[in-house]
C-alpha cells in the first residue's frame, strides 16, 4: 500500500512486508545505539505488525523504518519499540514524519496515547519524541520501567518509559492512503 511521498518528497512511506526483514536488520545494523535483533524477529514484525510498523524508502532503498505495536488490553496506545533513520537520511525530519504517518493510519481504534522507552544517554531519541509532543499538543511524562539491573550482564543502561498522551490523532496529509 503506498502511503505517499514525505512532505519533503524525497521518501515514500508504507508498512512492512514479509520480503523486508533482511533490509530490516542491516537498517537497524546502520543505526547505532539500537539493540540489533535477529532477521527473524523482523520478519515477525513485518507478517505480524505491518498496521503498526511504517517503512521510508527511495529509489536507492529503506531510508528508515517504525517498529511499534498495541500492548495487550490498551487499543489506544501504540507503543514505539524502535525507529531507524539510516545515516544517509538523518536531519530531515524523517523520524517524524514516520511517526505521524503511523498515527494517521485510519483504524478502528486510533492511539491516543504513544509509549517508548529511551535510554538517558539517547539524546537523538529524546528529542524526536520531544518533538512528537509538542507537534501533537501532548505532554510527555516520563516514569521508570526497566532498571539497568534488569539487562543483567550486558551493560544496557536503563530504560525509562516516555508516554505521550492524550492527544487526537493526526490527520493524514494530502497525497497519503492512510
Amino acid at each position: 500500500m503506498n502511503e505517499g511521498p514525505a512532505p519533503d518528497g524525497t521518501a515514500r512511506l508504507r508498512p512492512p512486508a514479509r520480503a523486508d526483514g533482511p533490509a530490516l536488520r542491516d537498517l537497524v545494523a546502520r543505526c547505532p545505539p539500537l539493540d540489533l535483533n535477529s532477521v527473524y524477529l523482523y520478519l515477525l514484525l513485518a507478517e505480524h505488525f505491518p498496521d503498526t510498523c511504517i517503512l521510508a524508502e527511495d529509489e536507492s532503498g529503506l531510508l528508515g523504518m517504525v517498529s511499534g505495536y498495541r500492548p495487550p488490553g490498551r487499543d489506544d496506545t501504540l507503543f514505539v519499540w524502535q525507529v531507524a533513520v539510516d545515516p544517509r537520511a538523518r536531519g530531515r525530519g524523517l523520524g517524524l514524519d514516520m511517526l505521524l504517518g503511523l498515527l494517521s493510519r485510519r483504524a478502528p481504534n486510533p492511539a491516543r496515547w504513544v509509549e517508548t522507552t529511551v535510554g538517558p544517554g539517547n539524546r537523538a531519541s529524546r528529542g524526536l519524541f520531544s518533538r512528537l509532543a509538542a507537534r501533537l499538543g501532548a505532554p510527555l511524562d516520563e516514569t521508570a520501567l526497566f532498571d539497568a539491573a534488569l539487562f543483567g550482564a550486558d551493560a544496557h543502561e536503563a530504560e525509562p518509559l516516555l508516554r505521550i498522551g492524550p492527544f487526537t490523532p493526526p490527520v493524514p496529509e494530502s497525497g497519503r492512503i492512510p
